[in-house]
């Protein structure tokens, strides 16, 4: 009671509410030994039943619109996942349902059905190599030990941003480098079938655009990121039969990911609103076309319950 006390007073009802925007991205069956911070379904299940308490939850489109009217609920939050993860389904929307709470899931449009995020063939790649190193000298990267876990996680934490800013040209092509250096069996069902997303809305969870093959748009010709962005709306509609009206900026730093003219073509594509990953807190006289989310990863409900009313009072 004390913890939502705090958050009642932080974030009051009406004209000066604020909206707290939670952003995830998969929620895997159980930890990686890759990747131990990752969220999985007991850590998920956890830090829902928190933030349920805590807050109320409020389909995105629903609490922008109602910021917008100033009649914003006290401790007003928002859920959303991006990219387009079949775990998502599969794992995250039966928790979900068991709190009661809705969430807004930003897809990668081009990655449906059998698709795999760029991120997502690196990591992969060194995960199930059967090499103990890869040679990646023909695309200046080195040597890189890949045959431990250690090993393997220091090779993804080597090559993800070495890779991430690149051009989309060539980072694709220096991930299918990569990959074939690997000489690894790569998984073609981390994300979403269409009929998993079209279950996905049917269960009453909202779905947003973001982009087709999620480059970086600051590092993209503009009349293709103009492309990327009304591609994967129409996209979506017509698997859906229904408008798209929110849109997720790919990693999502203002600046260095997107830039303003962005923001501007969001507006002119048709969208709504659209989110960034800069933390803090939404307000009605907030860019509704670069709203903040932030992502809480305290595991300890003390430490967590601070993270979400640090994030609330930022700005």
């Amino acid at each position: 009671m004390l913890m939502r006390s705090a958050f009642h007073l932080a974030s009051t009802r009406g004209g000066n509410a604020r909206l707290s925007i939670f952003v995830f991205h998969r929620v895997l069956p159980t930890p990686d030994p890759l990747f131990p911070a990752e969220v999985d379904v007991a850590a998920f299940d956890r830090m829902l039943g928190w933030i349920c308490r805590w807050f109320r939850v409020v389909p995105l489109a629903e609490a922008i619109d109602q910021m917008r009217r100033g009649d914003l609920p006290a401790r007003a939050a928002a859920i959303t996942f991006d990219d387009g993860y079949a775990d998502n389904l599969t794992h995250a929307l039966p928790i979900l349902q068991r709190h009661g709470a809705s969430a807004t899931l930003f897809v990668a449009t081009g990655f449906l059905d059998g698709g795999r995020m760029w991120n997502d063939t690196v990591i992969e790649s060194v995960r199930r190599t059967p090499l103990a190193q890869l040679d990646l000298s023909a695309i200046g990267l080195g040597v890189i030990a890949t045959g431990t876990i250690a090993e393997k996680r220091q090779a993804i934490d080597y090559l993800i941003p070495r890779t991430k800013h690149l051009p989309p040209d060539s980072r694709q092509a220096q991930v299918a480098a990569i990959a074939n250096a690997s000489q690894a069996m790569l998984p073609d069902d981390l994300m979403m079938r269409s009929d998993q997303l079209q279950a996905w809305h049917r269960a009453g969870m909202g779905v947003g655009a973001h982009t087709v093959t999620h480059p970086i748009l600051a590092t993209t010709e503009l009349d293709s990121a103009r492309q990327e962005m009304a591609d994967s709306k129409t996209q979506l509609e017509a698997l859906l039969g229904e408008r798209i009206g929110l849109f997720a900026y790919p990693n999502g730093k203002p600046e260095q990911d997107y830039r303003s003219e962005h923001a501007r073509l969001a507006a002119e594509l048709g969208f709504d609103a659209a989110v960034a990953t800069v933390w803090g807190v939404a307000k009605r006289d907030s860019d509704v076309f670069q709203l903040p989310r932030f992502t809480p990863w305290d595991r300890t409900k003390y430490r967590f319950g601070l993270r979400l009313l640090q994030n609330l009072l930022s700005s």
